[in-house]
């Protein structure tokens, strides 16, 4: 399992409708896809952040330590992350990131 772990510089951007990451290197979590390669060169512990930072956008209640720790549910809506409502660049995005994740060993 490689364990490179890489800087990544969170740019936070918003709008009129909602907030997201942008991230130096992959891109901007609600309006643009992410690139695997780059993807590829996150530790597990990145993706992680990355992937549960979209959750955390979009009203996701954390109930793991590890994501309480991360994450405050002060303005969560949801608990299940099924209903979790994304568009399509953001839903995309997580999936990639699994798939990162479990070809890494995560």
């Amino acid at each position: 399992m490689k364990d490179k772990v890489i800087a990544i510089a969170l740019l936070f951007a918003t709008s009129a409708n909602a907030s997201a990451d942008c991230y130096e290197n992959i891109g901007c979590s609600n309006t643009e896809m992410f690139d695997r390669s780059q993807l590829e060169l996150l530790s597990c512990q990145a993706l992680w952040e990355v992937r549960n930072r979209i959750y955390h956008e979009n009203g996701y209640c954390f109930q793991t330590d590890r994501g309480l720790a991360a994450f405050s549910n002060d303005a969560c809506t949801e608990y299940d992350a099924g209903n979790i409502s994304m568009n399509s660049y953001e839903r995309s995005n997580v999936n990639i990131i699994r798939s990162v994740e479990k070809s890494n060993g995560c």
